[in-house]
């Protein structure tokens, strides 16, 4: 697939939408403008790419609204060298959005399908981050800790797992909740035994499933 005039001129549009709906990082604004979301959706699907709106990926799973990547990816303030762990690498438009910011991202898929397809679509766009397939609920304790946590699926409570794997001050993204919606939350670790909890509205994310890969 080409990144063409066409699709460039509506990364421009879709930027201008979210710095509208109050994305004002610009790193973040110059990471969407480097990754071709389209290269992440099968063909059928590329002239609605830089449209506001989530798509089937397969295995259940989809790509979020562009707009709920950049809001969480801004709630993460993520710095140049900061040790990322991502749960749910999905398409890897997330994952490399991540990278583009020139965070070190360590990012866990558990539908063995969508681990590889996003594996060859990242390594395409030259990004080197580590792609793990496993349960996202255990992380990845042997490259803990890590400065920042980013969930991209519903999780019914806070894993305590990844707190673990969470450096003190460093900072987690999550939607929690049960059924359609969830409350995406901001977490900071302030000691080994404190939390402080931050809301940020409600949002609606596919479930994080314990136990389980495929």
């Amino acid at each position: 697939m080409q990144d063409t005039f066409k699709y460039k001129g509506m990364r421009k549009k879709l930027i201008n939408e979210l710095r509208d709906k109050g994305i004002g990082q610009e790193s973040i604004l110059k990471a969407f403008d480097s990754v071709p979301r389209h290269y992440f959706l099968d063909n059928a699907f590329a002239e609605q790419a830089y449209s506001n709106m989530p798509f089937q990926i397969g295995s259940g799973q989809t790509i979020s609204h562009p707009y709920t990547v950049a809001f969480q990816t801004q709630l993460l303030d993520v710095n140049r060298g900061d040790k990322i762990l991502e749960i749910g690498t999905g398409s890897g438009f997330q994952t490399s959005i991540l990278c583009a910011l020139g965070a070190k991202v360590f990012s866990i898929e558990r539908h063995k399908p969508l681990h590889l397809k996003a594996k060859t679509i990242i390594q395409k766009l030259g990004f080197t981050p580590r792609l793990s397939f496993g349960d996202g609920y255990k992380g990845l304790p042997l490259y803990a800790p890590f400065d920042k946590v980013i969930i991209t699926c519903g999780a019914p409570k806070i894993p305590k797992d990844l707190v673990d794997q969470l450096k003190i001050g460093g900072v987690m993204i999550i939607p929690i909740g049960e059924g359609d919606e969830q409350e995406m939350k901001r977490i900071t670790k302030i000691s080994e035994t404190d939390l402080e909890i931050e809301e940020f509205g409600v949002f609606s994310f596919v479930p994080m499933l314990e136990k389980r890969v495929k």
